[in-house]
């Protein structure tokens, strides 16, 4: 094994490190499963915009069936299982979900910001068609990111700890590097940053100028309650994210110019979990402002509850049981 390979990290680290991605692992997959469920339930119902957000569950829930496992199974190890191969492997899913989590978070709010807008006109253009096309394009874009590496554009590396891998920020710090890691960060990470910023400030900025119109008893063209709640729920889901990834974000381009030795193992692990924690939120965010995501999983519950039911009522009905003796069981068919 070889030492960029073996765990920086206290054992008992590794073993909590492990612990928390096995319950983020569960969780991830338990609540985006169950988001992608109630969409195939109602999809003849999905409006154009509830289209991303069934776009942004597929991204999380391929990251955490795709990755978590083996970051799991590398810190129970306290060293990266897989060497190289395994390494490339988990660094291009992770980027490639990554991508396509931001850009699916940047095109959400560019398509709130037009929902919001007073021209209606406008609004009504925006249909399924348009927003599938745009989601076939942000797999691609992803896509194209994550190969980058493989082909010699870039590289991917362990983490500084030992039992992750990722994009290799700080080593090999020459051209070939910087035509990879200084568009990436502007295309991938600045610029979906700004846009989502200036977005929601602009929905924030329409919702106060209608909260001034209300107080001073004008009419507001588009008033939509609905809407604003939508709006705050895309807000609280692209805040979540964004904090998410923000230590990790920060600590990356410090490791550009600086070398990742500097950065204590222990300290460099936990941005790296609070990132992976991103595919948590989401599902618990549309269950607090959704009532129809509520009631979705009722119903869910309710038809689990049923099947079982139905299924233990079978099988209590297939056979019937006679007791003849304390170690003697006869089992009859009911025709009998």
């Amino acid at each position: 094994m070889e030492e960029k390979y073996i765990s920086k990290l206290h054992p008992a680290m590794d073993y909590g490190a492990g612990g928390f991605l096995i319950l983020v692992a569960v969780v991830s997959i338990t609540g985006n499963a169950t988001v992608l469920v109630a969409a195939v339930k109602k999809s003849s119902r999905l409006k154009p915009a509830e289209l991303l957000s069934v776009n942004l569950a597929v991204t999380d829930l391929g990251m955490a069936v795709s990755i978590y496992p083996l970051a799991i199974a590398s810190a129970f190890n306290h060293s990266w299982l897989g060497g190289d191969i395994s390494c490339i492997y988990y660094g291009l899913l992770g980027l490639f979900f990554g991508v396509a989590s931001i850009m699916t978070l940047t095109v959400m709010a560019v398509v709130r910001l037009i929902l919001t807008s007073t021209l209606q006109i406008t609004a009504n253009k925006i249909n399924k068609r348009e927003i599938q096309l745009t989601i076939v394009c942000i797999w691609l874009y992803a896509l194209v990111w994550a190969i980058l590496p493989i082909c010699g554009c870039g590289k991917y590396g362990p983490e500084p700890f030992g039992i992750s891998c990722t994009i290799n920020w700080s080593e090999e710090r020459n051209f070939q590097k910087s035509a990879f890691i200084i568009p990436f960060s502007v295309l991938c990470v600045i610029l979906p940053t700004l846009t989502l910023i200036s977005c929601y400030s602009a929905i924030a900025w329409k919702h106060h100028k209608a909260y001034q119109a209300i107080k001073n008893n004008e009419r507001i063209p588009n008033s939509n309650t609905l809407e604003k709640k939508l709006t705050l729920m895309a807000v609280m889901v692209t805040a979540g994210f964004l904090s998410c990834w923000a230590p990790y974000a920060v600590i990356s381009f410090w490791s550009i110019h600086n070398s990742s030795d500097n950065i204590p193992p222990e300290i460099s692990v936990l941005p790296c979990l609070l990132a992976k924690s991103s595919t948590v939120y989401n599902p618990l965010i549309y269950y607090a402002f959704s009532k129809t995501f509520r009631r979705e999983i009722k119903e869910l519950k309710c038809c689990c509850l049923c099947q079982i039911q139905l299924l233990n009522h079978a099988t209590e009905n297939e056979l019937r049981v006679r007791w003849s003796g304390r170690n003697n069981v006869q089992i009859q068919p009911l025709s009998e």
